[in-house]
């Protein structure tokens, strides 16, 4: 796991990149991973920004880099 600061975002090495979703087949821009405490443990969520700039969400173990 990267590091965390203390606002809750991973400091991922894919940040401001194009990634694939694997579960959506979406591409877009990774633009942030955010930790969420839930009563069963953390979940990291990535936060991914397409060309039509609607932003979605997955988790961060879907992400890969995308291939141009």
């Amino acid at each position: 796991m990267n590091p965390v600061g203390s606002d809750g975002y991973e400091h991922h090495p894919l940040l401001d990149t194009r990634v694939r979703d694997i579960a959506s087949r979406g591409v877009g821009v990774l633009v942030a991973v955010t930790h969420e405490l839930h009563s069963h443990g953390t979940i990291r969520i990535a936060h991914i920004r397409p060309a039509s700039g609607v932003e979605w969400t997955t988790a961060a173990d879907n992400i890969q880099a995308a291939r141009l």
